[in-house]
């Protein structure tokens, strides 16, 4: 593993409990980053950051990617704990059910929506300032190959992150006079809990879209997120990273 160097950076990243989150957590104490752990599963994320405890400065915090009380909360929480934030990574996400759009309830699109583009927004808005003030920052948002394709049967999960494709490309424009780079990712589907929310049906249609014959692993995301996160990625903002096997490369 290439050591990247975040040395006694803060970095912040929602979802951390679990999966693509903690995996990427993981790699950042391994770059010497101090780490908050946001996270709606109380007891999953301080579970998650005893865990990890050992390889770094790394504090759990429960708390709702959708409540902006929530989101504040949290920030300020982590600011105490590890001081201020050098980057973020928003990669909370949902799934959703699958099934055709019109079949979908109102409530689960509004859910998904919620979670996977409105949580992107509320934390990059509570945390961008800070990055100002403090004169540097890295956003890395987790987006889909879903968002560039849109799969079938997947309406708000492919809605939710071409919106997140969108919102990196507006903010990286609105802060590149600034030394804050905004870059997001577009993995395919990596075999994580949220495998739990889907059909089998539509594993395998995942599975036969990648031409590398298998799911992305979680550390191979984390490397490159570890890289987005660091300051050599010093003039790339705005940027949609592939991370598909193939499947899209455009």
């Amino acid at each position: 593993m290439n050591r990247i160097d975040l040395e006694g950076q803060h970095a912040i990243v929602t979802g951390g409990a679990q999966g693509i989150g903690r995996a990427i957590a993981e790699r950042f104490l391994a770059s010497g980053a101090r780490v908050s752990l946001w996270d709606r599963d109380e007891a999953l994320v301080a579970e998650t950051a005893a865990d990890l405890a050992g390889a770094g400065p790394v504090s759990g915090f429960a708390m709702d990617v959708t409540e902006e009380g929530s989101v504040a909360a949290a920030l300020a929480a982590s600011r105490d704990a590890q001081g201020t934030p050098a980057v973020l990574v928003n990669n909370a996400g949902i799934a959703g059910p699958t099934m055709p759009t019109w079949d979908y309830s109102v409530e689960d699109w509004r859910r998904v929506l919620a979670i996977d583009l409105d949580g992107v927004f509320l934390c990059c808005r509570a945390v961008v300032p800070a990055m100002i003030e403090a004169g540097y920052g890295r956003i890395v948002n987790v987006a889909s190959i879903a968002g560039k394709e849109g799969n079938p049967n997947a309406s708000a999960y492919s809605a939710a992150k071409a919106g997140v494709i969108a919102l990196t490309k507006s903010l990286g424009k609105e802060l590149a006079e600034h030394d804050i780079a905004v870059n997001c990712i577009t993995p395919a589907a990596a075999r994580t809990r949220i495998f739990e929310q889907i059909s089998q049906a539509h594993i395998d249609y995942m599975l036969s879209k990648i031409p590398r014959g298998r799911f992305v692993e979680v550390g191979e995301i984390a490397a490159l997120v570890a890289w987005l996160a660091s300051k050599d990625c010093s003039f790339t903002t705005g940027g949609v990273f592939d991370l598909s096997g193939g499947r899209a490369t455009y």
